[in-house]
């Protein structure tokens, strides 16, 4: 599952962006597949035969794109896709 570490420090102390503060969407491909993706991080997605294959996938590429970003000491974009049509 996703990266269960704490998001908040205290009320309004951020400590880092989670799965939680990121749109996640999901497709249903033609040949039944599933494709998640986080759209706000270049590279974070995944390719499953099954939704939560797929959900579970994501979680994992999404931490180690964090730990990247962490080591690096570079912050994660944020979020600021918007859904217009759902």
């Amino acid at each position: 599952m996703f990266s269960v570490e704490p998001c908040f420090d205290g009320p309004g102390r951020q400590l880092r962006i989670c799965w939680e503060d990121c749109k996640t969407i999901l497709y249903r491909q033609e040949d039944g597949s599933w494709l998640g993706e986080i759209p706000s991080l270049p590279g974070c997605y995944a390719l499953m035969a099954r939704r939560g294959e797929a959900l579970g996938e994501l979680s994992q590429v999404f931490d180690m794109i964090a730990a990247e970003h962490a080591e690096k000491r570079i912050p994660l974009p944020a979020d600021t896709s918007e859904i217009v049509h759902a």
